[in-house]
């Protein structure tokens, strides 16, 4: 099969379409002839040397991957030859074939393409994850969403806009901050312009989750916005990972600091949060209420392209890539 692959650590230029070996799967798993990949932040780190895969993972760049099963474990029960499946995988995802644990892999609905379903694992589950069950938002609260044009940030804007939540969000540019007001968010703010801080401040008594892909750079201005009893959930180190805290500020105002990583997990966990999300949301996703928004499909063997895309944050919603 081919795969794309990363020859050493480094630029776009690593990457390469190359011959590889099938892979082995499990009798817990399905076999997939891979249609499409969505592209995620930490293949970008992985091909800098900076996220490892985890032990006996494939060192195969893709995170979720949407086709066709061709083969399946003795033990797995609910799937079949020829059904098209979805789902989160630890890696191997830019390739012709992956292996996929039948208890994260999803059946796509007839109504949706192979690219559209490869753009709903990895950030469905990391949204619903961290903003609703770590964050714990709740109808009628506020909350802060940054990276509001990422992948997780339009995802995680669609669930709280449904639960009635004055949302707030940070993004890049005047075309983002318009394709986030469409989503219905009480504000967008482009931080390249204005301090995110100031301008919500200015407009309410503070929001009670902030949803954090940048980690150090933002740590005083997210603490400050939040109320009593408020919580700052990090699933993210853009801005750097050490910072100074204000512990007199988190036991005046009761602040809950919580982070969070997926794909280290043992499997076991992967399938409680992947059946906490589908349990929640997944009839919603089908009916159209929520959606994955693709905002580029990409052959797969251009990845160079898509990761350049990514790394531009030229991107509203998930670049996907496909065969």
């Amino acid at each position: 099969m081919k795969a794309v692959i990363h020859q050493g650590f480094g630029g776009t230029e690593v990457l390469s379409w190359e011959d590889r070996a099938l892979p082995e799967f499990g009798p817990t798993e399905l076999l997939v002839d891979v249609r499409a990949a969505g592209v995620n932040r930490a293949d970008i780190l992985q091909r800098s040397g900076l996220y490892p895969p985890p032990p006996g993972e494939s060192e195969v760049l893709g995170l979720e991957i949407a086709g066709v099963v061709v083969d399946l474990g003795a033990e797995v029960r609910g799937f079949a030859v020829g059904d098209r499946v979805c789902g989160l995988v630890a890696g191997g995802g830019y390739a012709e074939r992956c292996r996929l644990d039948a208890g994260l892999a999803f059946p796509i609905p007839d109504t949706w393409s192979f690219a559209q379903a490869a753009a709903v694992p990895e950030v469905f589950m990391t949204a619903n994850e961290n903003l609703i069950e770590l964050g714990g938002l709740q109808p009628g609260e506020t909350a802060l969403i940054h990276a509001g044009g990422s992948g997780v940030g339009s995802t995680a804007i669609q669930m709280a806009v449904h639960l009635g939540v004055a949302t707030y969000t940070t993004t890049g540019s005047p075309e983002k901050v318009a394709r986030c007001e469409a989503l219905g968010v009480a504000m967008a703010i482009n931080y390249k312009t204005q301090s995110f801080a100031e301008e919500i401040a200015a407009r309410c008594k503070g929001v009670d989750v902030v949803l954090d892909f940048v980690g150090a750079r933002y740590l005083a201005d997210n603490l400050g916005l939040l109320r009593r009893r408020g919580r700052l959930v990090v699933v993210g180190l853009l801005g750097g990972r050490k910072a100074e805290l204000d512990l007199g500020l988190v036991l005046r105002r009761q602040l809950t600091i919580k982070g969070s990583v997926m794909r280290s997990l043992p499997l076991a966990d992967k399938i409680a949060i992947k059946n906490r999300f589908e349990d929640r949301w997944w009839d919603l996703l089908v009916a159209g209420t929520l959606c994955p928004l693709v905002h580029a499909e990409i052959p797969m063997a251009a990845a160079a392209q898509a990761h350049r895309m990514m790394e531009e944050s030229a991107h509203f919603g998930k670049i996907v890539l496909v065969r």
